[in-house]
């Protein structure tokens, strides 16, 4: 399908592709993951054709239809389901043809249109637009009148509906809320033909491919399996790398004490130049440096506010005479993590501006603890960081008068070390610039964390440091996020915004992916449902007996994972066994191997018994 050969590229003086290879499997679907700027859409340019390599070749069949989303978003009179139409370039001329042929063409181009399924075309156009946010109504209307966020779904809609050959998509979520990343996530799963994804979401990288392609300084590597088997992989290999240059090193420098001591003497100056002779040809063994990833610090609040830190009672909100959300009655506890769940435009944006005290409240009784702090973080204030200026200044601002030594000190502790602190903003990194902006917003402790959409600039490494900060933060959380990982390791409750309502979801997040790949009747049916409904009761139910088989589940998790360790110990000795070389100096160690190894397969048996009564158990609740 895809081969690259020795790709060689390099912007200036940094060399960002240094020979690189590697060959896409027939219908792969491939995540392509790597630290930010490490070069990973500089190689879709590269595919697309849109730039040149300096050496190396990038080898595709001959006709193939490669597919990405443009660059420039749909923004015409025309509509949404006719701009996605139009993107199958063949259906569209065959059908402008067939207008005026006659005779024996006619007859082909309709044989034609049957084979490529022209005639259920609007049907695809139209749920491949609906999964990505956009109802009836909205697919008819034209382009113009949409964000450019909203049109950006237009124009992956349309790469989408296409088809292509080879897919390339760049960051697909970036523009979704969950639920469409939800819907994204199987879509991609179903994709019939070969696809590459720039992604920074696990959920994604571990459901939705079957392969990982790391860009990691200059090289490319593939992995089979999702990230989850990658990351494994990747930690079991630079164990193994660095094991080997210790050994290497201490061969090396044994070598040279040798070469030091006898290459003067006669007797043993053939001996030393044979061992001059091996060292030179000792190709060096690289270690696999690990970038250091930034901490994110979310400082906790001095001190903790009595419950409940917000209540509302038949609350309504909006903007003037419109109301956006009514009926609300909700509490929120000064330790409460909450991710809110339901599409753009539903309501979530208005929710977070009223719990937070930016919007009061037109209807109804809203309590706020009177000393609570709040701070409030969306990618649309990166606008407000002043481009000029550096972290530090932008520290020194909240911290007028104290010391210079302190103010550094706390810019490093936002991530912005020496070398970074006096950075101009305009010169950060979209990642850079989210950290330095969430740290100023929680800078002072706050009793509610309110965070929008906080990792859309942010890499894997850098995601994961987020999770940890917010599980370390021990105030409130209200946490937006299409970051499906991201929700399941912070949030404790789940609030559902739909219908003009805000409501906590009794089911957890594989049930919501359910829910949104249904439609939006059982949606609609869930959100407006009476809480002593029949439906109520089951999820109660249901919740109850996920949370008495939480302690069964993390036991059958405890166990795969003594399970893959051992497995991993014996395949270790195993390979030890068949080398043989380290009995030669020692040959009782050969024993104690079998030893060991025989300990490791009967502990691994007891194991896989135990997991067998515990899968068991699972399955018979």
């Amino acid at each position: 399908m895809l081969r690259v050969n020795d790709l060689t590229y390099r912007i200036g003086e940094r060399l960002i592709l240094d020979r690189a290879s590697f060959a896409l499997p027939e219908r792969a679907r491939v995540g392509l993951v790597g630290r930010n700027g490490a070069g990973k859409t500089t190689l879709f340019r590269l595919i697309l054709g849109e730039i040149g390599s300096e050496g190396g070749e990038i080898a595709l069949p001959k006709g193939i239809r490669i597919g990405a989303v443009a660059q420039e978003a749909p923004a015409g009179p025309e509509t949404l389901h006719a701009v996605v139409l139009a993107a199958d370039t063949e259906r569209a001329r065959l059908l402008a043809e067939a207008e005026t042929a006659e005779g024996l063409r006619r007859a082909e181009i309709e044989t034609r249109l049957v084979d490529i399924d022209a005639h259920s075309a609007p049907a695809r156009a139209a749920a491949i637009l609906h999964g990505l946010g956009f109802d009836a109504a909205a697919q008819g209307r034209p382009c113009a009148d949409f964000s450019g966020g909203w049109r950006m779904r237009v124009a992956l809609a349309a790469v989408l509906f296409s088809e292509p050959d080879l897919l390339l998509l760049d960051e697909p979520t970036n523009y979704l809320d969950i639920e469409g990343t939800l819907w994204l996530y199987d879509y991609l799963e179903r994709y019939p033909r070969a696809a590459i994804v720039i992604s920074h979401d696990r959920d994604l990288l571990d459901t939705s491919v079957d392969h990982i392609l790391h860009l990691d300084r200059g090289g490319l590597t593939l992995y089979r399996g999702g990230y989850t088997s990658f990351a494994r992989q990747l930690s079991e290999k630079r164990v193994l790398q660095a094991k080997a240059k210790a050994k290497q090193e201490a061969e090396r420098a044994h070598l040279q004490s040798f070469i030091d001591r006898f290459k003067a003497k006669a007797t043993k100056a053939r001996q030393a130049q044979s061992r001059m002779k091996r060292l030179a040809k000792m190709e060096p063994i690289a270690a696999l440096i690990e970038d250091d990833v930034p901490v994110i610090h979310l400082p906790s609040p001095p001190r903790v506010l009595s419950p409940p830190l917000v209540s509302m009672e038949r609350v309504s909100a909006g903007y003037g005479d419109r109301t956006i959300l009514s009926g609300l009655n909700l509490t929120l506890a000064p330790d409460d993590r909450v991710a809110l769940l339901g599409a753009n435009g539903n309501g979530k944006s208005t929710f977070c501006k009223l719990i937070g005290g930016r919007l009061a409240p037109l209807a109804g009784e809203l309590r706020r603890s009177g000393k609570m702090d709040v701070a409030y973080f969306a990618q649309h204030q990166l606008d407000e960081l002043r481009p000029a200026e550096s972290a530090y200044a932008h520290v020194r601002d909240l911290m007028p008068d104290v010391p210079e030594a302190r103010v550094r000190a706390a810019a490093a502790r936002l991530g912005f070390d020496s070398r970074k602190a006096d950075t101009p903003v305009s010169q950060l990194s979209g990642g850079e610039k989210a950290r330095l902006l969430m740290g100023l917003a929680a800078f002072h402790g706050p009793h509610l964390l309110i965070l929008d959409e906080p990792t859309n600039h942010l890499d894997i490494e850098s995601r994961q440091a987020l999770i940890e900060a917010i599980n370390d933060y021990e105030g409130a959380v209200i946490l937006v996020s299409h970051d499906r990982f991201l929700v399941e390791a912070c949030a404790d409750r789940l609030w559902l915004v739909g219908n003009g309502s805000v409501k906590p979801y009794d089911g957890d997040m594989d049930d919501y992916r359910r829910l949104v790949l249904a439609g939006p009747e059982p949606e609609t049916a869930r959100a407006t449902e009476p809480s002593g409904g029949a439906r109520a009761v089951e999820r109660r139910s249901n919740a109850e007996r996920r949370a008495a088989l939480a302690p069964v589940r993390r036991r059958l998790d405890a166990v795969e994972a003594r399970m893959e360790k051992l497995s991993g110990a014996i395949a270790k000795i195993d390979a030890a066994l068949e080398d043989g070389s380290a009995f030669r100096s020692d040959p009782a160690k050969a024993g104690d191997l079998a030893r060991m190894r025989a300990e490791a397969a009967a502990a691994l048996a007891t194991a896989e018994e135990e997991w067998l009564a515990l899968s068991a158990e699972l399955e018979g609740a």
